[in-house]
């Protein structure tokens, strides 16, 4: 057990987040993406919700501020106009950590986004839409 640390931040994903260079992604999933298809690297926090897991990766994690959106999130099909309960959960998240609102991006391009990403973290929240893309930025002196 380290100090100060979340507890949810598991010798597997805290390897990945260190591992991670400027401009790299990863994603926290939802129950329902297709995770183990996409990822090139795999991380499983089973049972635990999207918003919670965004909060501890980004306690330590630095969003990339060279990019005008460093976070986004899956566009709800049919209605690109609504906002998941997950994402306004999101939003409030990143926010606390200062930062702005996740953009959106169409279901089909976040699934090709998310094959790149260095890292796919696939939480236990089972809502829909509480999916998440995030470029990992500099640590400023």
């Amino acid at each position: 057990m380290l100090k100060n640390l979340s507890p949810l931040l598991s010798p597997d994903l805290l390897h990945a987040l260190a591992s991670m260079g400027h401009g790299d992604e990863i994603v926290l999933a939802d129950a329902y993406f297709p995770a183990a298809t996409h990822a090139k690297r795999l991380v499983r926090l089973p049972g635990i919700a999207a918003h919670e897991v965004l909060d501890a990766v980004l306690s330590v994690l630095p969003l990339d501020d060279f990019v005008p959106q460093p976070s986004c999130t899956m566009q709800v099909v049919g209605n690109t106009a609504e906002v998941p309960p997950a994402v306004v959960q999101f939003t409030e998240v990143l926010a606390r950590h200062g930062h702005g609102a996740p953009g959106p991006v169409e279901r089909y391009a976040f699934y090709e986004r998310a094959a790149n990403a260095f890292v796919i973290v696939a939480t236990g929240d089972t809502r829909t839409y509480a999916n998440i893309l995030l470029k990992k930025g500099l640590v400023r002196p």
